[in-house]
């Protein structure tokens, strides 16, 4: 249902845009807060409204043949455009591609540096400039197209400091509206949530919070555990309120401090969100989180200065007492949880969004805090926990393959497919799950350490597996179809539109195909090299004339005719003429379609051709 809306809807607006109605793109500009100023520079906002279920790419997109957003101003006297600031874009997997893409959704803001020279003599100065964009939804794009727009922007007349625009603030926020009038509650509150409707992302909520209990077990946190527990008891005296209250204050420290932790990510990593676009930056990252890793397979240990050791670890009587070792219980933990915390951080950085940052690191933080809580409130459990020893290093080294983990994961947009990123991330948790069970056999308090020690390698093997079938599900297809081809070493033979065919195709009793695409086009290529590929296809082309229209240039003449003709409004659109050279119009396409629904179009224009 869902996807049938998203096509109707996509219908609509290109009905709309064929009558001149608005384009799927709005723009508006948003003015410095305070008038330009001779021979200083300010920045100014072009926003990019864009409309559902359409996305744009980015002004540096992930693939060669796709058309970037590009942004460009008329030249002024005296006026100098300067660095146009876009914002970084996620990257996403969408069904045109098997590759991930960078693109825009919803509303984009993009900064513009503007200074007038020091003679300027003008009271106000009009920019003009022109937005190039491709818009496509998941099946179809549309031609790119160039679209106009202007602002007014005063000058003053006194010489001052530099202005900053508010608009410059917002700069590295793709999706979320941020726009000079306050967004009504509902409006604001679903612009900032919606990613959180992401089933993955609710996964890594999951992960998260079984992170921060399996941070318990480390050696840096776990022999806290009932030294901190005897503490609560001391300052509660035996009252059960008091030791509540005590546990909670504890954890509330914890939540608050790495809950800040993760908005102050969130904030920094989108200021400079927009160099994530750029390999080096990303293979920059991707070391850092091996670095991390290997603090956590003892190669090296992170230490925390004395001092701060001890202004940490300094115990305060009263409730405030134990807030302030909550507060500061990261940084005596800092050698076992500072790698992990590191690695989720740049995560959350890297997203830019300062609920998520923020959601996160609460999360992470009620994970490590929930054994203080359940042991504060149930104190004569202590005594029944494992004894400390070499288990804890263990543990330690599962997070370890974690931060590696994470190190491919920033490095997915640089794998040449979906299938390589994968089998990456499976060899990693195959390779970690034998080493867990099999060769770091470390001693356990107990024979339950063995059992457990198993368990975790079977997790490992299965996420290894589910990973790699998860992977071969978005190829398999597409590699059986080539090989299939290439065995039988033969395609489909396209041949150019004309009308001489059309005329042919009648006197032969013959039914014709029509391809119009794009070279800028993803599922254009996804029908090439998947449905078109496919040997029964090829076989069953044989008996239609098979057309292709190339649209990539719209200074093409012949791309306006049969624009008309056909009431092309994006590609891909497949249309299916009978012998009588009238189209079928049941059986028209304006997306990607499978090798099975075109097989079954193609035998049904083939059962009305007419007997000769």
């Amino acid at each position: 249902m869902k996807t049938l809306l998203s096509v109707i809807g996509a219908c609509l607006l290109l009905t709309l845009s064929l009558h001149g109605a608005a384009p799927v793109v709005s723009i508006r500009t948003i003015p410095p807060a305070q008038a330009l100023e001779r021979g200083h520079t300010s920045i100014f906002a072009v926003e990019l409204d864009i409309s559902s279920p359409y996305h744009i790419n980015s002004n540096r997109p992930l693939q060669d043949y796709l058309i970037p957003t590009t942004l460009e101003f008329e030249p002024q006297p005296g006026i100098v455009f300067g660095k146009t600031v876009f914002p970084p874009a996620p990257i996403k997997n969408l069904p045109v591609s098997d590759s991930p893409m960078a693109v825009y959704e919803g509303v984009v803001r993009i900064g513009v540096e503007v200074t007038p020279s020091a003679d300027f003599i003008s009271r106000e100065v009009k920019a003009e400039g022109k937005i190039r964009y491709q818009a496509c939804n998941d099946r179809s794009c549309l031609p790119p197209v160039w679209q106009d727009f202007s602002i007014m922007l005063p000058v003053s007349v006194s010489a001052g400091s530099q202005n900053v625009a508010p608009a410059a603030s917002a700069i590295g926020a793709p999706q979320q509206p941020r726009s000079s009038e306050p967004l009504p509650a509902a409006e604001k509150q679903n612009s900032e949530t919606q990613s959180f409707g992401d089933k993955s992302l609710l996964i890594t909520f999951v992960l998260v919070f079984l992170g921060g209990l399996a941070l318990n077990l480390t050696p840096c946190v776990y022999p806290m555990i009932p030294i901190t527990i005897s503490y609560f008891g001391g300052q509660a005296q035996g009252k059960k309120g008091s030791l509540i209250a005590h546990s909670s204050l504890y954890v509330t420290g914890m939540a608050v401090t790495y809950s800040v932790l993760g908005v102050v990510a969130a904030l920094t990593g989108g200021l400079f969100g927009a160099a994530n676009q750029y390999p080096p930056v990303l293979l920059g990252i991707a070391l850092v989180m091996v670095i991390l890793a290997l603090s956590m397979f003892d190669v090296y240990e992170l230490r925390v200065p004395q001092w701060l050791n001890r202004l940490a670890g300094s115990s305060q009587k009263g409730l405030f007492g134990t807030f302030l070792m909550g507060l500061t219980v990261g940084i005596v933990a800092a050698p076992c949880v500072g790698p992990f915390v590191l690695g989720l951080l740049t995560y959350v950085g890297n997203r830019g969004n300062a609920i998520l940052g923020f959601a996160l690191f609460f999360v992470l933080a009620i994970g490590l805090g929930i054994p203080f809580l359940l042991l504060g409130i149930f104190s004569g459990s202590i005594h029944r926990l494992p004894r400390s020893g070499a288990w804890m290093v263990w543990v330690r080294k599962i997070f370890g393959f974690i931060l590696l983990m994470m190190a491919v994961y920033f490095l997915k947009s640089l794998f040449p497919s979906l299938l390589a990123y994968n089998l990456t991330l499976a060899l990693i948790m195959l390779l970690g799950g034998i080493y867990l069970a099999w060769i770091d056999t470390v001693p356990g308090p107990g024979r339950i350490f063995s059992y457990v020690r198993n368990v975790v390698g079977i997790v490992f093997f299965a996420a290894a597996l589910y990973t790699t079938v998860a992977g071969l599900q978005g190829s398999i297809g597409s590699a059986q179809v080539r090989s299939a081809a290439k065995n039988q070493g033969e395609s489909i033979q396209w041949m150019p539109y004309s009308e001489s065919i059309l005329s042919r195709a009648s006197q032969e009793n013959k039914p014709v195909f029509i391809d119009f695409y794009a070279d800028w086009c993803a599922p254009c290529k996804e029908l090439d090299n998947h449905t078109f590929a496919a040997p029964e296809v090829v076989a069953r082309s044989k008996d239609f004339f098979m057309l292709k229209v190339d649209l990539t240039s719209a200074a093409n003449p012949q791309w306006e005719l049969l624009r008309k003709k056909f009431q092309v409004l994006g590609v891909p659109t497949l249309v299916f003429l009978g012998p009588d050279g009238q189209e079928i119009t049941s059986l028209r396409g304006t997306g990607f379609e499978t090798k099975e629904v075109f097989l079954k179009n193609m035998d049904h224009v083939l059962r009305q051709k007419k007997p000769m």
